[in-house]
Parts: C-alpha cells; sequence; structure tokens
C-alpha cells in the first residue's frame, strides 16, 4: 500500500494534534449542551474514534452510513442512506463527524435530513476540507485541515474501499485510481 502513495501530506503524529485540538474546541463549546456526535460511514470511523476520545464531556454517539461516491473518485450527486440513525434526535446537539468535506453535497443532504427530525442543532465537524471542490453553499464549523486538489486517502479515506487503515494522510498515484 505504502508504494502506492505518491507523496505523504499528514503524519500520524500531526492528524493526532489536530483532532485533540477539535476535542478540546468541542468539549468547550458543547458544555452544558446535549452532544450527540454522528460518524458517517465508513471514512468517519478511524476519525470518530480518536475524536470521541479526545471530546472530554458526556457525549453520544450514532453513525450513519451514505453513499455517492461508490468505486468512483467523484461523487455521482445521488446520496443515498444505507444505514439510519438508531435514536430520535430531537432535543439533542448533533455534531455531524465527517472525514473529508468536498462537493459538499452529501453533508448538505444529510443537514436537511436532520433538520427535519427537530434536534436542538446541528453543527459540521470535519477533519480535512477541500474548498476547490465544493459544489454547495456549505461550510464545517469545526474543520482541521485544507487538503490540496489531489486524490488521498489514507486514516479512513479509501479508494474503492482500499486504503482507509494507512495512518497517514497520502496523495495517492494517478495510476493508482
Amino acid at each position: 500500500m505504502n508504494n502506492d502513495i505518491s507523496k505523504v501530506l499528514y503524519s500520524e503524529e500531526h492528524i493526532a494534534e489536530i483532532v485533540k485540538e477539535l476535542g478540546t474546541k468541542i468539549s468547550e463549546d458543547y458544555k452544558d449542551k446535549n452532544l450527540l456526535m454522528v460518524s458517517v460511514l465508513k471514512g468517519s470511523v478511524v476519525f470518530m474514534s480518536d475524536l470521541m476520545r479526545a471530546v472530554t464531556i458526556p457525549c453520544e454517539i450514532d453513525f450513519m452510513a451514505v453513499s455517492s461516491y461508490g468505486d468512483k473518485t467523484k461523487s455521482s450527486g445521488t446520496v443515498r442512506i444505507l444505514k439510519d440513525l438508531d435514536r430520535d434526535i430531537s432535543g439533542y446537539d448533533v455534531l455531524l463527524v465527517e472525514d473529508i468535506l468536498d462537493s459538499g453535497k452529501t453533508l448538505n443532504y444529510l443537514m436537511d435530513v436532520l433538520y427535519a427530525r427537530n434536534p436542538a442543532s446541528i453543527r459540521i465537524c470535519t477533519l480535512f476540507d477541500k474548498p476547490d471542490r465544493r459544489e454547495v453553499d456549505i461550510y464545517a464549523d469545526y474543520k482541521g485541515l485544507l487538503v490540496p486538489d489531489e486524490f488521498i486517502v489514507g486514516y479512513g479515506l479509501d479508494f474503492a474501499e482500499k486504503y482507509r487503515n494507512l495512518p497517514y494522510i497520502g496523495v495517492l498515484k494517478e495510476e493508482k485510481h
């Protein structure tokens, strides 16, 4: 797998520092709130597990699985919910935890779906932000690192379900995607 990477953008150690900073900020902002962290599967599972341990206040977690990419490198634009939440989110302060904010189509769709369920609030936390690819007007309330418009993998991010288990973020060689 490492041979498929043209360069490492962010080391495992750098990512850990950013996640800790995000956890501290979220803990401050959500003290005295009813925090429900919602991981958007599959990509955010690595980030979510580290982030929830960096959050120092009581919180609950849940998961949604959506699909808009399949085995492609670009979003199809059609979002399908593959796994919905296990609970009613009325009254919760929902924090959508996503690995990367790219075109924004998936998160925009999820925000609309979740707002209709009457949460107290909804915010977005993304580890990676790729604003050059944004196609809808959406932003993250908490964002870790800006990434260039290159195809990145690792730390949960994949290409055709591979590379998620790399502990760093790297650029996938052109011939591999």
